[in-house]
């Protein structure tokens, strides 16, 4: 097969996995492995192990990461940036359109509105048990996650969430590297070590200079981009952690009502791909469609200068106790920040009543103890609401 076949090849089949993938990022890797290993044999199992775990290593979105990487085995750097392509468009060009109609039509007062609200409560919570389980399953890590809450619902603001992530990087050091893993298994990926610093080297340009020149240029796309570019960088646990970086960016400074902010993140739970596209409801809604673009396009490009660079390297680093130790503390952390986010603005905004609480109750019990998928928590949600409206009020 050509390039040219191989590229489009890529692009059907990534495009055909981001109309159907439901489900959040777990789902999404069988969904891949289903796809590009079982049907397409473009990986072995073991290679396709092996970058999910790198991936589980880097900030951002897992999932994504993943299917970029797997792009670039097939087809290069083009082949990475067209796999993200076709998985994550779907979802954009919705939020984007959700965006534009709740400005146009008023939709924030629709009880459908209300009742996505209701959705994200069963969603975040479902989340954050999952993520509990996995992260903290110690007294330590228990402990470290409980510290995390407190001060993130004390203090809440963007700088102490990175404060309370470098601090339990440093911790994660001393207190959990001799409990890491001393067996791990490596492998070579065909991007050179030179790409690898070149890609790393941009990050950490874009990531210093653009707060620096958003100081001195006053111009709002310039703001979007850096915002969405920092966020990017430094989310650690996946889609859900997204949800209270942003909203410490936006929701305090006035950019989007809390109303607002949930009702997009319930609509982000509707639609196939990656959670991360919930960046292109906030973008439109601050700065239209150019704004939805920049934010997206922001919001990702982390993930593609990550795993260009650390995949040369990553694979070594698995392999010192130290570095596990570090992940362990961050990754402790992450489930109290999740914590505190769930309680406010999720829990706050949200649940208003016993009908509002009962609706999210049930959902929850649908999520947890049923295992319905979360497109189909969001379908039931907006019946259940509108219910709840029609014999109550």
């Amino acid at each position: 097969m050509n390039k040219k076949n191989s590229l489009l090849e890529i692009l059907g089949t990534s495009l055909k996995l981001g109309l159907t993938s439901f489900g959040g990022p777990v789902a999404h890797l069988g969904y891949f492995k289903n796809e590009y290993i079982d049907k397409r044999k473009w990986l072995d199992d073991k290679t396709y192990a092996d970058i999910i775990a790198l991936c589980q290593f880097l900030p951002g979105p897992a999932s994504s990461q993943v299917g970029i990487a797997i792009g670039m085995v097939r087809g290069g750097l083009l082949g990475g940036i067209i796999s993200w392509f076709g998985f994550t468009i779907p979802s954009v060009i919705v939020l984007i359109l959700f965006a534009l109609a709740f400005q146009s039509f008023a939709l924030g007062d629709a009880n459908w509105i209300t009742s996505l609200k209701i959705v994200a409560v069963a969603v975040v919570l479902h989340a954050v048990l999952g993520m509990g389980k996995k992260l903290t399953p110690d007294k330590p890590r228990i402990a470290l996650a409980v510290v995390a809450m407190i001060i993130m619902l004390l203090f809440p603001s963007a700088l102490v969430q990175i404060a309370i992530i470098i601090g339990a990087a440093v911790l994660g050091y001393f207190v959990f590297s001799k409990q890491a893993e001393s067996n791990i298994k490596t492998f070579s990926l065909s991007i050179t070590k030179r790409q690898g610093i070149i890609s790393l080297s941009i990050l950490v340009i874009l990531l210093v200079g653009l707060p620096i020149i958003n100081q001195f240029v006053d111009h709002a796309y310039i703001s979007l981009f850096d915002t969405f570019f920092r966020v990017g960088s430094i989310v650690f646990g996946g889609g859900h952690v997204v949800l209270p970086l942003l909203e410490q960016e936006v929701v305090p400074n006035g950019l989007l009502t809390s109303s607002e902010f949930l009702a997009g993140y319930g609509m982000a739970q509707a639609v196939p791909g990656p959670l991360f596209t919930f960046a292109s409801y906030i973008g439109t809604m601050m700065n239209g469609l150019i704004g939805g673009i920049i934010a997206t396009v922001a919001m990702f490009l982390p993930s593609f200068l990550l795993v260009i660079g650390a995949l040369p390297f990553l694979s070594a680093l698995r392999k010192h106790k130290s570095f596990q130790g570090i992940l362990t503390g961050v990754n402790a952390a992450v489930v109290g920040i999740l914590l505190a986010a769930f309680y406010d603005p999720v829990f706050t905004s949200s649940i208003t009543d016993a009908a509002s609480f009962s609706i999210a109750a049930i959902l929850f019990a649908l999520m947890y103890f049923w295992k319905t998928p979360a497109w189909q928590i969001v379908i039931i949600g907006i019946v259940l609401g509108e219910a709840s409206h029609f014999f109550f009020g």
